[in-house]
């Protein structure tokens, strides 16, 4: 679904952000980017939806590569969910959810039974449609931006850090909910994370980048029984809670 074939950004300044990314993400995978701070990996994820434009290789999306497609309509055709949720104040949760689909031009009663199913998939009661974010708590706030990233059917799904700022019991609690929501869902995901456990936990394969570059792509058990000292360091943060 998500390909990257020598994938580079270079600035104005020359500075270079990314260098030499190769990696597919399949179908129904959820791949997690991870590093330390400033290596790259959130600028790989935002040129999947062109928030950053690639400078050097190619990205496509099933087959298509992305810079032939306008940006506006690519960012339509990918789900996003941010670390600050970015819910529109001023709107219920209700249209919240619906933004997207009525973007695209979704019949009322089509948009309807779109919301009502997010609302199932998500355990989110039904009650809360004609609340505003504020009167949510962060869980629930979190939980409809997924819903939103998921409103209008989009087979890609990239998340930046979407748990990181909830408290450990909520964080724990999303993260089973997005592995049973991607059971039966499907979607291809590009997950950025800064916490190990977190990527061991959701990751079908862990890309660990590195000034800019990767330095190792595997599963879970490749991780762990890697001898690279890159991946080394990594796991000493969280070696003997991990099973």
């Amino acid at each position: 679904m998500i390909e990257f074939k020598d994938v580079g950004k270079t600035y104005a300044d020359g500075t270079k952000a990314v260098q030499h990314v190769n990696f597919t993400v399949e179908q129904g995978e959820i791949f997690c980017l991870i590093g330390p701070s400033g290596c790259g990996k959130t600028t790989t994820m935002k040129m999947v939806n062109r928030l950053i434009d690639h400078t050097e290789g190619q990205i496509w999306i099933d087959g298509e590569p992305i810079m032939s497609i306008n940006e506006h309509e690519l960012r339509r055709r990918i789900g996003y969910v941010l670390q600050q949720i970015a819910l529109f104040p001023h709107m219920t949760i209700e249209e919240n959810v619906s933004v997207v689909p009525e973007l695209l031009k979704w019949n009322k009663e089509k948009v309807v039974q779109r919301v009502d199913e997010l609302f199932r998939l998500t355990g989110l009661n039904t009650s809360l449609k004609k609340k505003y974010p504020s009167e949510l708590s962060g869980g629930q706030q979190q939980r409809v931006g997924v819903m939103r990233a998921l409103a209008a059917e989009q087979d890609v799904i990239l998340m930046d850090e979407p748990f990181s700022a909830l408290d450990p019991i909520s964080r724990e609690q999303l993260q089973n909910d997005l592995l049973h929501l991607n059971e039966e869902l499907g979607k291809t995901i590009l997950f950025v994370t800064h916490d190990m456990n977190e990527a061991l936990k959701l990751g079908s394969r862990i890309c660990l980048m590195n000034a800019g570059e990767i330095a190792f792509i595997g599963t879970k058990d490749e991780v762990l029984a890697s001898n690279d000292p890159f991946v080394q360091e990594f796991m000493r943060q969280v070696r003997g809670s991990v099973e």
